[in-house]
């Protein structure tokens, strides 16, 4: 009797503990939609945040016993508003999590009833006011993370009260006053981060209290005084960064007996010496003494720190010479020595540095010659002995610094000529050799380094011309050859430099004219001022933008800014003599007879032979030859009378040695005209490549050649008219922007430019490369139906081989790295840039904008598992399924890895993305010619038939990726690179 009883009272207590726990679910989904209403842009984000089923809301995570809410997860989902009080009311929340989005006001004092709670990150916003004082009710709190907010006032002392609190992350806000002393004291804690703030006060010598703590950061705040003596009693300390405060005095001696692993003290006004002993801190990884009023020599017992990766001490007034020692830093990676007042030579010991990677000693009073063994630095990638009194010549060794991009040698005594094997170093983006005693020619070879970006020779005394060579710089942004004594012309081929801004050359012996110059459209600075140039100064293109100091001291030239032109009838009239009169007319006489004889002698009409040129037929008049209905019953004067001859006002883009124009031909159909420059020889390369690609192959998301024409004022190539323009312009000009491209648009255009580089990877025989995709060579068509353009530079791949270039294939940011080490490119160079398009795609960002690198950016968000945090609003407002993003950004990443061998095929990039669009089956094309393997079209509808992907494609929501994931890796790791 009394064991039914207590079975009885048992069964009635659990009945009272399910009610009270369904009481108090119920509570917290109502709370929850309290939280909601406070957010703004929750329609696509929380669309599931109705029902009674709280615990099944995205981001919601509830105990599995009393489905009380257990952890809010609602990170990187761009949600906007503010924090609802009513999050208090979530009595068992145990972790908070809403990083990243852009909410707004200030942190709810209810957040302090959350009194379970163990995390919580609001990092990554834009909240306001006062830390709340009700944190510090959080007796359970292990981790507060508020850092990039816009936090104002004092670290509250109270934090101090919180005996579990492991990390504190404070940084980059706007708090003010002293760090609270009472902080010190906490034994638990394991993290400070208080950088970018407006903190003032000293460093308390209690500092050293924090026994557990090994992350100590308070770098750019305002804090004065020394640091304490007692800092070297920090010895949990791993990493110690007081950079860029107002610190003063010496680096106190005791900083010896700590054991961090990182030591930054720059940016700030310590005096004296280096302390020798820091050169015992065996553990030190990074070093950084840099920009201090340091004095007096470089300890050479800092070369016993062999495993210190990084040693900057610029931007100080340390004397003397540099200590050999210094060459037995076996792992050093940077080696920062410039901006002080050193002396003596480069010490040869330093050639023993195999790993280092930066090596600046620019700024000193370093003398003698470059050592030859700096050579043996094989992974060099930066050189820089500028503002030095360095002698003798260049070492021609230095071209075996292969991975080397910078070298500076500028304003020494250097002197002979540039060693022609400087051309070696491939990967070179600048070249400063100015402002020495330099002689003899430029080598022609310099036009091979491809990826040039600045190259500056000037103030030297070199001779000779300026190398045609240079044309094929295509990356180039700035030429520098001002004060030497070249002459010669000014090459025709430097106007194909789309991308040079600056360009130097005043002071110098150049003639000629300057109408090479008018296509180079980036120009902005422009000086060949005190040379002997004659002819017109244009008024038109760039030149309206140049001041008249860019032209002085050159008598010949004239036009606006400068003398008018004066015509030949008020010029004076030289006397010729009889003789030259006879010549002259025995000379046109033989000339008439020519003419003549060359008329009356029958000859064929000019035979187009397949669609090759080997050079441009000026003997004959222009010929439209028509290669789509759509141009039918036109000749070339219709079309230069409804172009009104090629007029400015009908441009609608240019190109590196093209100019676009717009036609509306008789039956009101526009077409693109490709005007490629006659002047330059690599044109006509370009010319005979389109014809012989879009020439001859036609594809849905190819773009069609309709028609062409050899003409005088340049080779002519007729595209069908694209109506939205090119991809780029949809996706970063804001003003031209036509459309908010939705999910399903891009997934499209994603699809439709894949199965454009299939077709040309798999089913033409040969093969074709296009060697430059990229958003501004895919058009859209008035359904934003994708097009590939632009086979200027495209080429036929035999059967296993690649092909190496002798100048820039590509655009800066698309090119594959694979490339920029070989200068050899494949199908799959391809594949990297059009994943870059992909990123493009799913960010809208640019690949390359104010020096942030697309690619680099997003591998460091995968890193840290913050990826969807880059994506583009316009899709999260469009997006149901961001499962689908997830996959395509892993597409991407698959397409743009380090190793060819990596990246899948687009036959199977096609394959993937099909899965998620899901498009009618495609219409059987018939084929110009049969495949010599498997045609990927046939093996593509064959798919679609046959349902071999079915079960992939069924749900984009799966949580399983395509079979074609498994292949190239289901995981984007973290070294994805």
């Amino acid at each position: 009797m009394a064991a039914t009883a207590a079975a009885a009272y048992g069964a009635l207590i659990a009945s009272l503990l399910l009610l009270l726990a369904a009481g108090a679910a119920a509570d917290d989904g109502a709370a929850l939609l309290e939280v909601k209403k406070s957010f703004r842009n929750v329609g696509n984000v929380l669309y599931d945040w109705s029902g009674d089923d709280h615990c099944s809301w995205r981001g919601v995570l509830c105990d599995n016993v009393t489905f009380a809410v257990a952890a809010l997860n609602l990170s990187g989902l761009n949600l906007e508003g503010e924090i609802s009080p009513a999050v208090g009311a979530l009595k068992s929340l145990v972790s908070i999590d809403l990083k990243s989005n852009g909410l707004t006001g200030q942190i709810p004092d209810e957040i302090g009833d959350c009194s379970s709670i163990k995390t919580l990150d609001l990092s990554f916003n834009n909240l306001d006011g006062d830390i709340p004082f009700s944190v510090s009710k959080l007796k359970h709190l292990e981790t507060l993370i508020l850092k990039n907010n816009q936090l104002v006032g004092a670290i509250p002392s109270t934090l101090s009260q919180l005996p579990n609190l492991k990390i504190l992350d404070l940084a980059q806000n706007k708090l003010s006053g002293e760090i609270p002393r009472l902080i010190y004291w906490n034994e638990v804690l394991q993290y400070l981060g208080l950088r970018g703030n407006q903190l003032e006060g000293t460093l308390s010598p209690d500092m050293c209290q924090l026994t557990g703590l090994w992350y100590f950061d308070v770098k750019n705040n305002s804090l004065t005084g020394e640091i304490p003596d007692t800092i070297g009693n920090c010895t949990s300390f791993q990493v110690l960064d007081l950079s860029y405060n107002h610190l003063t005095g010496s680096i106190p001696f005791n900083i010896g007996f700590l054991q961090v692993a990182t030591l930054s003290l720059q940016g700030n006004r310590f005096t004296g010496p280096i302390p020798s002993v820091i050169g015992l801190m065996q553990a030190l990884a990074v070093l950084d003494l840099s920009y201090n009023q340091l004095s007096g020599p470089i300890p050479s017992i800092l070369g016993n720190l062999t495993y210190t990766e990084k040693l900057y001490m610029q931007g100080n007034k340390l004397t003397g010479t540099i200590p050999p020692e210094l060459g037995n830093m076996s792992t050093l990676h940077y080696l920062e020595l410039n901006d002080n007042q050193l002396t003596g030579s480069i010490p040869a010991e330093l050639g023993k540095l195999t790993g280092l990677y930066d090596l600046n000693l620019a700024n000193n009073s370093l003398e003698g010659p470059i050592p030859n063994n700096i050579s043996s630095c094989v992974n060099l990638n930066s050189f820089n002995a500028h503002g030095n009194k360095l002698n003798g010549t260049i070492p021609r060794s230095l071209c075996k610094l292969e991975s080397m991009t910078s070298l500076n040698l500028s304003s020494n005594h250097l002197s002979g000529p540039i060693p022609i094997e400087l051309s070696r170093i491939n990967n070179l983006d600048i070249l400063d050799l100015s402002c020495n005693m330099i002689t003899g020619p430029i080598p022609s070879a310099i036009g091979s380094l491809e990826h040039l970006l600045k190259l500056n020779l000037s103030k030297n005394a070199l001779v000779g011309f300026i190398p045609a060579e240079f044309g094929n710089l295509r990356s180039i942004g700035e030429i520098d050859l001002s004060n030497n004594h070249l002459g010669g012309l000014i090459p025709q081929e430097l106007g194909m430099l789309q991308n040079l801004m600056l360009l130097k050359l005043e002071n110098n012996n150049i003639t000629g004219d300057v109408s090479s110059l008018m296509n180079c459209f980036s120009l902005n600075t422009l000086n060949i001022s005190f040379n002997n140039l004659a002819g017109v100064v244009p008024t038109d293109n760039n030149f309206s933008r140049f001041s008249p100091d860019s032209f002085l001291g050159n008598p010949g030239l004239c036009g606006y800014w400068l003398a008018s032109c004066r015509s030949s009838s008020h010029q004076e009239k030289p006397q010729i003599s009889k003789a030259a009169i006879l010549g002259i007319a025995l000379g046109g006489l033989v000339i008439l007879l020519m003419i003549l004889i060359a008329v009356c002698r029958p000859h064929s009409p000019p035979v187009f032979k397949d669609v090759s040129v080997s050079k441009p037929v000026s003997n004959v008049p222009p010929k439209l030859v028509i290669l789509n209905m759509n141009m039918a019953l036109h000749v070339y004067e219709d079309i230069m009378r409804m172009t009104e001859n090629l007029s400015e006002k009908y441009i609608i883009g240019y190109g590196a040695s093209s100019t676009v124009y717009k036609c509306v031909l008789k039956n009101c159909r526009p077409v693109a005209i490709k005007k490629l420059y006659a002047q330059y020889p690599q044109s006509l390369k370009e010319f005979q490549t389109e014809l012989e690609t879009v020439g001859s192959i036609k594809h849905r998301n190819l773009v069609s050649l309709q028609g062409y024409s050899l003409s005088p004022v340049g080779n002519l190539l007729f595209y069908e008219y694209m109506e939205n323009g090119s991809l780029w312009d949809v996706l970063h000009e804001g003003q031209s922007k036509k459309k908010k491209l939705d999910w399903e648009t891009r997934l499209r255009i994603a699809l439709g430019a894949a199965q454009g580089l299939a077709y040309l990877h798999h089913d033409c025989s040969p093969r074709i490369i296009h060697r430059d995709v990229k958003s501004k060579n895919i058009l859209l068509d008035k359904d934003y139906e994708p097009h590939l353009t632009d086979f200027g530079i495209a080429k036929s791949l035999c059967v296993s081989k690649t092909h190496t270039s002798t100048y820039v294939m590509g655009t800066i940011g698309y090119i594959d790295p694979e490339y920029a080490r070989t200068s050899r490119l494949n199908e799959k160079s391809d594949v990297y840039s059009y994943g870059i398009v992909l990123l493009e795609l799913l960010t809208g960002k640019k690949p390359v904008d104010n020096e942030c690198n697309l690619h680099h950016s997003i591998l460091s968000k995968t890193a840290s598992n913050a990826v969807m945090e880059t994506v583009d609003p316009d899709i999260a407002d469009t997006c149901q399924d961001l499962g689908e993003v997830k996959k395509v950004f892993q597409l991407a990443l698959l397409c743009t890895k380090k190793q060819p061998s990596d990246r899948p095929t687009m036959h199977e990039v096609v394959r993937v993305l099909d899965c998620l669009v899901h498009p009618d089956p495609p219409p059987k094309a018939a084929q110009p010619q049969p495949p010599t393997g498997p045609s990927y079209a046939n093996e593509y509808v064959s798919l679609r038939g046959a349902g071999t992907l079915s079960s992939s494609c069924a749900n984009s929501s799966s949580t399983s990726d395509a079979e074609l994931f498994l292949k190239f890796g289901q995981a984007i790791s973290h070294n994805t690179e």
